[in-house]
Order: structure tokens, then C-alpha cells, then sequence
């Protein structure tokens, strides 16, 4: 089976190194045959929430709005790939995503936190949990944490610890199962609301 996933990402800093994790993760999910959207925030730039997409009139969002709003809107699940700022999520990425809302509901959200620390970003994770769920999405169990992710991934993306490589394995069959039944209801059923 098949999947499409987008990857959202949200640094702005010049030297980012979550940009390697997004790439590890991007790599991982292509091994997999997901048809892969990446996301990044820096990229899309729409500044500081002014007007959610669903606020403007039907075609008269901006053109990268309307273009993302069509990935979300088609996506089987996303994968959010967040630093930790202030033991909280990067603002970009939580600018860029609450843009939308009704696009991502009923949708498997996976987390992938990092930092250049030992924790691995976990406390942005728990951070995104209750955002990502406030927004429709329904969270994943498994996070997927890169401590040391100066040491962990090359500029590629490419792993440097083995135990990463195991460790997503794990995290992508969780997001995977979740992509199939959710995929499956929304096709037979529907969405509730």
C-alpha cells in the first residue's frame, strides 16, 4: 500500500540542524514508497497569521496557501519535525500549520523531535501533542526523538548511529498502521463531522 505524507518542518534559523532530521526522516519515508510533500516553513513564509486559508473566499487564498491547502487536504498522514525552543515547538512551525484546520482532520500525525542535547527535543513533542490533536490530527503513541543531532546525522541526513535506523523502523510502521485505517474510514465512511 501506498501512501501520500507530508513533512512539516519550522525552523527559520540559519544553521539548522533539524533540516538534517527532516532529511533522515524524508529518506526513510521514500524507502517506504510514501509519495512524500516536505513542508518547510522557512520556504512557504506566509508571516505572522493574519488570515487562516479558510477565512478567504473560495479561490482568493494565496497561490502557496491554496497549493498547500491541496497537499494537506490529500495527505494520508503528516510527519512534524520540531526543535525544541524554551521547552516549547518552533514558532515558524506553529505559525506555518495554524493556518489551516478542517485540511488535517481525521489524519495520523507522527512526531519527530530533536535537539543538540540528550532529551531529543521530547518537550517540544509533548508540546505538539496537545496542538497537533487541538487541530484534528490524531497523534501517533511512538515519538521519534534524535538526541546529539550534531553527531547523530551527517549534513544528508544519512544516519550515524545505527540504533537510529532501528528505532524509525518502529515509528513508521505505528504511522503507517494509523495511515491505513484512518485512510479506509474516511473512504467507507467518511468523516463524522
Amino acid at each position: 500500500m501506498s501512501f501520500k505524507t507530508v513533512v512539516f518542518y519550522g525552523s527559520y534559523r540559519s544553521d539548522r540542524q533539524g533540516i538534517k532530521a527532516a532529511r533522515f526522516i524524508i529518506d526513510q519515508l521514500k524507502q517506504r514508497n510514501h509519495e512524500v510533500i516536505f513542508v518547510d516553513a522557512k520556504e512557504y513564509n506566509f508571516g505572522i497569521l493574519d488570515r487562516m486559508y479558510k477565512e478567504y473566499a473560495k479561490g482568493q487564498a494565496p497561490a502557496k496557501m491554496e497549493e498547500l491547502a491541496e497537499y494537506i487536504r490529500t495527505a494520508d498522514g503528516f510527519v512534524v519535525v520540531a526543535g525544541e525552543y524554551n521547552h516549547s515547538i518552533q514558532p515558524g512551525l506553529s505559525n506555518l500549520m495554524d493556518h489551516y484546520l478542517e485540511e488535517y482532520f481525521f489524519r495520523p500525525a507522527g512526531i519527530v523531535s530533536y535537539s543538540i542535547g540528550s532529551f531529543g527535543g521530547v518537550r517540544a513533542a509533548i508540546q505538539l501533542r496537545s496542538f497537533l490533536s487541538e487541530m484534528g490530527m490524531s497523534t501517533i503513541s511512538s515519538i521519534f526523538a534524535i538526541s546529539k543531532i550534531g553527531d547523530s546525522l551527517d549534513e544528508t541526513g544519512a544516519s550515524q548511529a545505527i540504533a537510529l535506523t532501528k528505532k524509525v523502523s518502529q515509528f513508521l510502521d505505528e504511522l503507517e498502521w494509523y495511515e491505513e485505517a484512518l485512510q479506509r474510514q474516511r473512504k467507507e465512511k467518511g468523516n463524522p463531522f
